[in-house]
């Protein structure tokens, strides 16, 4: 999924699809350890995915913060 439409989503939505590459990670994890597998580069792909929710949910939360201390 691509860092726009990833900033489109609302947090709940966030949360959902973090759950879900979380669950996706694990599930390539164990297909990979019973060499049931056949694309590897769904593991990199997973982690990506879940390295750019994080940055979108902390991306909200310095937001958050930094307008709590102005108000």
């Amino acid at each position: 999924m691509d860092i726009k439409q990833l900033r489109d989503l609302s947090d709940g939505e966030l949360a959902d699809k973090l759950t879900e590459a979380k669950q996706d990670l694990w599930q390539a994890r164990f297909a990979l350890s019973t060499r049931q597998l056949k694309d590897y580069s769904s593991i990199s792909q997973t982690r990506q995915t879940i390295a750019r929710v994080l940055t979108v949910q902390r991306e909200r939360a310095t937001e958050r913060a930094a307008g709590a201390k102005t108000a």
